[in-house]
C-alpha cells in the first residue's frame, strides 16, 4: 500500500488568514483510496523552503500532493519549487496557454501577460489541464514516487483530484480495496471512563477504534481496510455492535447525526414540542437547535442576565406559556477561571427538573460545555 503526505502552500495560511480546508478533503479521499496519510504540512511561498520540504518529504513517502502556489503573481511559487527540488527547468507549454487564453475569452477576458506564468510546468512534467479555473495542474513522476501539484481553490482542487488524480493513483499503483470509517457520538461519559470500556477494542490492527474528545461529547471512529466495501461495512459492524453492547444510550447516534437535531426528534416522537431560555451562552443554544432545522423547536429567549431576585425556573415557566411549547428548557451559563457552573431547568406537562453541574476547562468552552450537556440531559429525560 502506497504511503502519502501532503503540503499545503501558502504564506496566508502560515498567519492564520485562511483555514486550510483543503488537507482534510484530501485525507478522507485517500483513506478510501486505502492510501496511507502519515503527515500534512503547511509551508510559505518560498521557492527554497518549499523544496526543500518535498526532497524531506520525498525520503518518506511515495506519493505527495501539495495545494497552492499555482497562481500567475510572484508569490505563487510552486513551479519553480517543485523544478528546484527535482533539479530542472521549468518548461512553457502552448496549449495550456491557450486553455488560459479560451477560458478567459468565455468570461470575456483578455489574459494578462503574467498569467503566462500559469502555463510553465517543470520539465518532463505530466501537465494536467484545469476547465474549471486557470491554474493548470502538474505531476512530476520519479521511479515509483510523484508529486502532484494541485490549484489551491478548493472547489477547483477537488474537481481536478476527483477527475484526473484518483484516476491516476489508482492506475499507477493498481490499487485496490478501501479503508472506510464509522463515527459513533457519545454524550454523558467522559473520555478516560470510555476508555475503560472499550479499551481493549482500541487495540485492535484492523478495524482501528480511536477517541476524540470535544467539550461534553467523545467520537469513536472505527476505520476498516477491506477489499470491498462491504468487507469494510461487516468489520465495522462487528466492532460498532460491540461497542453500542457497552455503551448503550451514551451513544446518541452517529457520522452525520447532531446530538440537537436526534433531541428534537425524539421530542417531536413524544409529541412535544420545544422552547429555551439561557443565559450566559451567547445564543449558542437556540444556534444549534434552529441549525436542525426541525418544526418541534418554537424558538426562545437569549438573555444577558436575569433580573436581580428572578430564579431561573421562573423565566422557563414564562418563557414556555408565551410560546405555547409543551417543554422549556433553561440553561444558565456562569463562566469562571476553573469553576465555571450551569444551572439547567426543565419543564414538561408532568414534571419540573433542575440540576447545577460544574466545568473544570477553559471558561470560553463553557457555553459549548454546557449547551452539549443541556442537550444530553434533555434526550435523557425525554426517551426511555
Amino acid at each position: 500500500m502506497p504511503s502519502a503526505e501532503i503540503i499545503t502552500i501558502g504564506t496566508e495560511i502560515l498567519l492564520g488568514e485562511i483555514v486550510d480546508t483543503n488537507s482534510a478533503w484530501l485525507a478522507r479521499k485517500l483513506r478510501d483510496l486505502n492510501i496511507d496519510v502519515f503527515r500534512t504540512s503547511t509551508v510559505g511561498d518560498n521557492t527554497t523552503r518549499i523544496a526543500e520540504v518535498l526532497r524531506e518529504t520525498l525520503q518518506r513517502a511515495d506519493i505527495i500532493l501539495t495545494t497552492g502556489g499555482l497562481g500567475p503573481t510572484v508569490d505563487d511559487p510552486t513551479r519553480e519549487a517543485v523544478a528546484l527540488a527535482f533539479g530542472v527547468e521549468t518548461v512553457y507549454l502552448p496549449e495550456l496557454w491557450e486553455q488560459i487564453v479560451e477560458r478567459m475569452q468565455r468570461f470575456g477576458r483578455t489574459p494578462t501577460e503574467n498569467q503566462k506564468r500559469q502555463a510553465f510546468i517543470p520539465k518532463g512534467a505530466i501537465p494536467i489541464k484545469n476547465p474549471v479555473g486557470t491554474a493548470p495542474a502538474f505531476i512530476v513522476e520519479s521511479g515509483d514516487k510523484c508529486v502532484i501539484s494541485l490549484p489551491g481553490v478548493p472547489r477547483e482542487m477537488e474537481y481536478l483530484a476527483e477527475h484526473e488524480v484518483f484516476p491516476y493513483l489508482r492506475t499507477r499503483y493498481r490499487l485496490r480495496g478501501i479503508i472506510k470509517a464509522r463515527v459513533l457520538h457519545t454524550a454523558g461519559m467522559g473520555e478516560s471512563v470510555i476508555d475503560e470500556q472499550i479499551g481493549e477494542l482500541e487495540k485492535l490492527a484492523n478495524p482501528t477504534v480511536g477517541l476524540a474528545a470535544h467539550y461534553g461529547i467523545v467520537d469513536i471512529r472505527i476505520t476498516a481496510k477491506a477489499e470491498s466495501e462491504e468487507e469494510a461495512d461487516a468489520r465495522i459492524g462487528e466492532i460498532e455492535t460491540a461497542i453500542r453492547g457497552k455503551l448503550g444510550r451514551v451513544i446518541y447516534g452517529a457520522d452525520g447525526e447532531t446530538l440537537e437535531s436526534v433531541t428534537l426528534k425524539a421530542l417531536a416522537q413524544s409529541g412535544h414540542t420545544l422552547t429555551v431560555v439561557e443565559i450566559g451562552t451567547g445564543g449558542e443554544l437556540a444556534r444549534r437547535l434552529s441549525s436542525a432545522n426541525h418544526g418541534a423547536f418554537l424558538g426562545g429567549q437569549i438573555l444577558p442576565l436575569l433580573p436581580e431576585g428572578q430564579p431561573l425556573h421562573e423565566a422557563v415557566a414564562a418563557q414556555k406559556q408565551s410560546s405555547g411549547a409543551s417543554t422549556a428548557l433553561g440553561l444558565r451559563v456562569t463562566p469562571s477561571t476553573g469553576a465555571s457552573e450551569a444551572e439547567f431547568v426543565l419543564l414538561t406537562p408532568q414534571t419540573q427538573q433542575t440540576e447545577k453541574r460544574g466545568y473544570g476547562g477553559h471558561p470560553k468552552n463553557a457555553a459549548v460545555w454546557a449547551v452539549n450537556t443541556a442537550l444530553d440531559w434533555l434526550r435523557n429525560m425525554v426517551t426511555p
